[in-house]
């Protein structure tokens, strides 16, 4: 009998041995079991992105808000500096854009109106000229040109020529390297392969910067050394209106500079000029206060362009008119000189008053070239 409760009483001590741990597993799933059960908070619109990485995991979505949005409100950074904190700008409508990023806008004026249109304007020049050329040919070649007296007049003392051809040497760098960077990937790019023309673009670069500051400098002279004789007179207005003679083949009387020469002065040195100028140094940097933003650069770039496209069409005449479009013109600026019937074919009524005394045929101390002037300059 002893022997049979002993056994009992072992049973009952095994069992409650293996009861024990199975409810503590029990208890712990038990209570285990209602958090597995609870979803995560739902995300909110406004919560930063350390909270989001405890709602959803993984989704960067309020990082990629704040730089989207930084052009707004800059986020935080230890950079000194303005925009700094803006990693993408606010949105704008520049004109020819649609509303957009200011970087986005820049790019649509740049490649939708710049780059068309400005090259347009210049193929169209260009072809006009050409054509005028090819059909008229030069002014002054059938008529009283230069060398018919031999008589020699003054027309620019060596100081005007040098203050004009450090403008215009300026001037011819600026536009070529400008044309280059505008439009060389399109003619030159397939010529030239990537590597070269990466070198020649980034020299004419170079060369675009420092001839900007140069090309400033001789605006100012050039202004102040010519701004004399270019007022407007009521003959001018008579051979605007003519059209400088250019269809009729008779050019109507003007004074030391005609209406034609007076409008590139104010319209394209002046006015066309001091825009390029000023919006130039704005890029390089050189103007406090201006062209620490990006999009003080992109407003600069645009205006910069602009005007120097207009500049580049209208100072193609003049370029023209100045060394094959007009028999003399050349020699005049090389020389300083013209030949007397010269002045009268072109200049009439500043021919007059130097044979009159009011203005004198000699202005400088130079010697003056007493060489015929070349056939053809």
């Amino acid at each position: 009998m002893r022997c049979v409760l002993r056994r009992l009483m072992h049973a009952a001590a095994l069992a409650v041995t293996l009861a024990l741990p199975a409810a503590a597993l029990a208890q712990a799933a038990s209570a285990a079991a209602p958090g597995a059960l609870v979803a995560p908070a739902e995300p909110k619109a406004d919560e930063s992105n350390a909270a989001r990485a405890k709602t959803q995991p993984g989704n960067n979505a309020p990082f990629w808000r704040a730089v989207r949005d930084s052009g707004g409100q800059a986020g935080t950074t230890n950079l000194p500096g303005a925009e700094k904190g803006v990693l993408v700008q606010s949105f704008v409508q520049y004109p020819g854009s649609m509303y957009t990023t200011a970087g986005e806008a820049w790019r649509q004026v740049r490649n939708r109106w710049l780059i068309p249109y400005g090259g347009a304007l210049l193929l169209i020049v260009a072809a006009a000229i050409a054509l005028f050329y090819f059909t008229k040919g030069r002014l002054g070649e059938h008529g009283g040109g230069a060398g018919d007296s031999g008589r020699r007049i003054e027309r620019f003392t060596p100081f005007e020529r040098a203050a004009h051809w450090s403008n215009a040497i300026a001037f011819v760098v600026l536009a070529i390297s400008g044309i280059v960077m505008a439009w060389g990937k399109f003619f030159l790019l397939p010529i030239l392969g990537a590597t070269l023309f990466g070198w020649l673009a980034y020299a004419l670069k170079t060369a675009h910067n420092f001839a900007g500051p140069l090309f400033a400098v001789s605006l100012v002279i050039v202004f102040f050394t010519f701004v004399r004789d270019n007022f407007w007179r009521r003959e001018d207005t008579q051979w605007v209106a003519k059209g400088g003679g250019l269809l009729q083949g008779h050019e109507p009387a003007s004074h030391r500079f005609n209406g034609g020469e007076k409008l590139i002065f104010w319209l394209g040195v002046l006015l066309l000029g001091s825009v390029v100028v000023v919006s130039g140094l704005v890029l390089d940097g050189l103007v406090p206060g201006w062209g620490d933003t990006r999009g003080q650069m992109q407003v600069a770039h645009m205006v910069h362009a602009t005007a120097a496209v207009l500049m580049m069409a209208m100072f193609m005449g003049h370029i023209y008119i100045g060394t094959l479009g007009m028999k003399g013109a050349y020699s005049a600026m090389r020389t300083g000189y013209v030949d007397e019937g010269w002045a009268h074919e072109h200049h009439a009524l500043w021919a007059e008053d130097v044979r009159t005394g009011k203005i004198p045929a000699q202005r400088s101390n130079a010697q003056p070239d007493l060489r015929p002037a070349k056939e053809g300059t």
